[in-house]
C-alpha cells in the first residue's frame, strides 16, 4: 500500500513540470510569431508543425521512461534513506551499550535433561528471554546488583503472541549452585548468567538470552515513546509521587507530579515510579503486576511508534542496557514490532500454590508450596502443555523448598 501511495504522490509531483512545458509551448508560440513577421511564416510554419508532430510521440514515449526512471531513483533513495537510519540505529545500539553486550557461554547455561526433549515437542516454536529490571540509578547492570524486577518473556514466533511471567524476587529457589535463598540473589553473586540458570533450572525452562535495564532506561525509553497510559488509583498517587521523587534526585533530573487519579499519560519518570509502588494491597505481588502492566504499555506505545520514535527509542533504552541479543537480532524485532502482542500475564509462583515465611536469616520469603505443581501450571499457562511432567532437577529442588520451609510458613 505505501508504495503505491509513493507513486501516486510521484505522479502528482511530475505534472508541475508538465504544466511548466505547456508555458513554454506558448513562449514558443510567441517565436513563431516573430517569425511570421519575418515573412517566411508560412511554409516554415507547417513544415514545423508537421516535424512538431511527429516528434511529440517520441517525446513523449521518453518523457514517460523518464518518469519512470525517476521514479525508481527516488524509491531507490527512499529505500537508502530507510537503510542509513536502520544503519544509525545499529550504530547508536553499538555505541550506545555503555554497560556493553554479554556473549553467554551456552556451555555454562544450565538446561534441565528433560527440557531439551520439550525444545522439539511442546515447547517447540517458543523463545523465551529473561528481563531483568535492577535496582540502580548508576549504571550498575551487571552484577552486585539484586535484580528488582525478574520476567520471562515466551514468544511464540509462529503467530506473535507473547506472555509474560513475574518471579517474585523473593521466591525461595536453588540460585543454581545448590544454595537456595531469594531467586533475586542469582543475579548480585553472578550476573544474568547465573540468573537465567536459576531460572532454567528451577523452572524447567531453555533460556539463553536476556536483557538488563536499570531506572534510567526504563525512563527514558517510555519518555522516547511519549509516555504510557496507566490508570492510577487513590492507594497510588502518593507512593508513586514519592518514588518518582527518590529517582528524580537520584538521576538528577526534574519531575512533575501526579496530581489526578485514573487513566492518564505517565512520563518516564511517573512510570517507573508506579512500577516501583510496593506498600498497598497487594504488596510485592501487586508490585509485579504493576511492572507488567507498564511493560505492556511500553508494548502498545511501541506499536504506534514511528520510525524516528523507535530510533530515539533505541538511542535512550541501549545507553542504560545490558544485554546478550545481537544487533541483528534487536533491529529485526524493531522492524516486526507490530506483529507481537501480549496476550496475558501471570506472577510465579500462582497464588494458590504459594506461601510466605521468614526463612531465619534470608529474611521474609516468597515460598512455592509445591515447586512441581507450579511448575506444571507454568507449562501450561506459557506452551498450552496441559501433560507436563517437571524433570527430575525440578523434583529435587522441590523436596528441598519444602523441607527448608515448611516449619517457616505462615499457616
Amino acid at each position: 500500500m505505501a508504495k503505491y501511495r509513493d507513486e501516486a504522490y510521484e505522479e502528482e509531483e511530475w505534472e508541475t513540470p508538465r504544466k511548466k512545458k505547456s508555458s513554454g509551448s506558448k513562449s514558443g508560440s510567441k517565436s513563431s510569431g516573430s517569425r511570421k513577421s519575418s515573412g517566411h511564416s508560412s511554409s516554415h510554419s507547417s513544415g514545423h508543425k508537421g516535424s512538431g508532430k511527429k516528434s511529440s510521440g517520441k517525446k513523449s514515449s521518453k518523457k514517460a521512461q523518464a518518469r519512470k526512471q525517476r521514479r525508481r531513483i527516488i524509491i531507490f533513495i527512499i529505500e537508502i534513506i530507510i537503510l542509513v537510519i536502520a544503519v544509525f540505529v545499529l550504530y547508536s545500539v553499538l555505541s550506545g551499550t555503555k554497560s556493553g553486550k554479554l556473549d553467554l557461554d551456552e556451555d555454562k547455561i544450565i538446561i534441565n535433561e528433560q527440557v531439551r526433549d520439550a525444545e522439539e515437542t511442546t515447547m517447540r516454536g517458543y523463545r523465551n528471554i529473561a528481563l531483568f529490571g535492577v535496582d540502580s540509578t548508576t549504571g550498575a547492570l551487571t552484577k552486585n546488583t539484586r535484580s528488582d524486577t525478574i520476567m520471562i518473556a515466551s514468544i511464540n514466533q509462529d503467530t506473535g503472541e507473547c506472555k509474560l511471567v513475574s518471579v517474585f524476587r523473593d521466591t525461595y529457589l536453588n540460585l543454581s549452585n545448590d544454595s537456595y535463598n531469594k531467586c533475586n540473589a542469582a543475579y548480585a553473586k553472578g550476573g544474568p548468567e547465573m540468573a537465567i540458570n536459576m531460572l532454567n533450572m528451577n523452572l524447567d525452562l531453555n533460556i539463553t538470552d536476556f536483557v538488563t535495564v536499570g531506572f534510567a532506561g526504563l525512563t527514558d525509553t517510555i519518555d522516547a515513546l511519549g509516555g504510557v497510559y496507566i490508570d492510577v488509583d487513590n492507594a497510588e498517587i502518593g507512593h508513586l509521587n514519592n518514588y518518582q521523587l527518590c529517582i528524580a534526585e537520584d538521576l538528577k533530573r526534574s519531575y512533575r507530579p501526579v496530581e489526578s487519579t485514573g487513566y492518564q499519560l505517565l512520563d518516564g519518570l511517573q512510570a517507573t515510579g508506579y512500577c516501583r509502588i510496593r506498600y498497598t494491597a497487594g504488596d510485592d505481588f501487586k508490585r509485579a503486576e504493576r511492572q507488567r502492566e507498564v511493560l505492556s504499555a511500553v508494548a502498545d506505545q511501541a506499536k504506534k511508534a514511528s520510525l524516528p520514535q523507535l530510533t530515539e527509542t533505541a538511542n535512550a533504552v541501549f545507553d542504560e542496557v545490558y544485554t546478550s541479543l545481537d544487533l541483528t537480532e534487536i533491529v529485526e524485532m524493531l522492524g516486526n514490532v507490530t506483529n507481537y502482542y501480549i496476550s496475558d500475564t501471570a506472577g510465579f509462583p500462582q497464588e494458590n500454590n504459594r506461601a510466605t515465611g521468614t526463612i531465619g536469616s534470608k529474611g521474609s520469603c516468597v515460598i512455592p508450596v509445591n515447586l512441581e505443581d507450579n511448575v506444571r501450571w507454568l507449562h501450561q499457562f506459557l506452551f498450552d502443555d496441559y501433560d507436563y511432567e517437571p524433570s527430575a532437577r525440578v523434583k529435587e529442588c522441590s523436596d528441598k523448598i519444602y523441607s527448608d520451609t515448611n516449619g517457616y510458613i505462615k499457616k
